[in-house]
């Protein structure tokens, strides 16, 4: 949302809007020959490093429509995160760094809706808690000892 309104500031056309906002989607064509190129491809769209640089090139060079393509591109990026898109694994498109896309499992799933209820009986099956590791302190240092001679 926030990168639609500094496109605002661009004065750029809003016909730039629906043309281009959902062009990093066109990456996953890559799907069409392997799984393994269309994760790379679609995670090079999806990711946050390209548009920044792009953005930062159209502030350097005072070039208002390199800023607003770079917004448009962010702002994709945040819906899809928004949605539960995220990057993608290659093992399945479905499979991705915030979850399972689908029916079955992911965080917008119905079955983990339903379970997230707060009004669920206490007997209903809880997922098991995290196990943090406490942070390792690192090995202290020792020194050889120096033979003094006399």
């Amino acid at each position: 949302m926030a990168a639609l309104v500094a496109f605002a500031v661009t004065d750029e056309a809003w016909w730039l809007v629906p043309a281009l906002l959902f062009v990093p989607d066109l990456f996953m064509v890559g799907y069409a020959r392997s799984s393994r190129l269309g994760a790379l491809t679609y995670n090079l769209a999806h990711s946050y490093p390209i548009p920044a640089a792009v953005g930062a090139v159209g502030l350097w060079q005072d070039a208002p429509l390199a800023l607003a393509v770079a917004l448009l591109w962010l702002a994709h990026i945040g819906m899809d995160r928004a949605l539960g898109y995220g990057l993608k694994y290659d093992s399945d498109f479905k499979d991705t760094h915030l979850g399972r896309i689908g029916r079955r499992g992911g965080a917008g799933s119905q079955r983990t809706q339903n379970r997230m209820r707060a009004d669920l009986p206490a007997s209903a099956p809880r997922a098991p808690a995290m196990q943090v590791d406490p942070p390792r302190q690192p090995e202290p240092q020792v020194r050889p000892r120096r033979e003094v001679r006399r």
